[in-house]
């Protein structure tokens, strides 16, 4: 990856990725909630004890999380790559060249859908991380990227 790459603001997410997000967080604080929830009626420890910081940490896993995971991923399509950089800890910068490129997946989940938004994945040639997703994308914006990536790998076959 040359300097120009590197300068080149990444493109976000579409708003509603933090919206899935948060919505996907709710659903896993929802079985621990209702198990502090049984374990507080049980009366086992004093009243607040348990309850209170699992909505706590359950609010700050909801608002919070879904903002900075939003926040770590980004994209750049270039006119003969497209670079996806992610990660809070483990940071992630992907450049997959046009000309690697063996197909397009466009896929939406049942939550995406309902967000309006759909998940890219590029699939190269090779074995080890041979294909990149790129979720979190307004599903127009990602039926376009696709067309794109579509029409450059045909005029390099031509």
């Amino acid at each position: 990856m040359d300097d120009q790459d590197e300068e080149r603001a990444l493109t976000p997410l579409h708003p509603n990725h933090v919206k899935l997000l948060r919505v996907q967080a709710a659903l896993m604080a929802l079985p621990v909630t209702v198990a502090a929830l049984v374990l507080e009626i049980a009366g086992l420890l004093p009243t607040g004890a348990i309850i209170v910081p699992v909505l706590l940490s359950a609010a700050w896993v909801i608002l919070r999380v879904p903002l900075r995971r939003h926040a770590a991923r980004g994209y750049d399509m270039g006119s003969d790559r497209l670079r996806v950089v992610r990660g809070l800890w483990f940071h992630s910068d992907t450049v997959v060249p046009f000309g690697r490129v063996q197909h397009i997946d466009l896929s939406q989940r049942p939550l995406e859908r309902a967000f309006g938004l759909a998940t890219l994945t590029v699939h190269t040639a090779g074995t080890h991380n041979s294909s990149v997703s790129l979720p979190g994308l307004a599903q127009a914006d990602a039926a376009a990227m696709r067309e794109a990536i579509r029409a450059h790998i045909k005029r390099e076959t031509l």
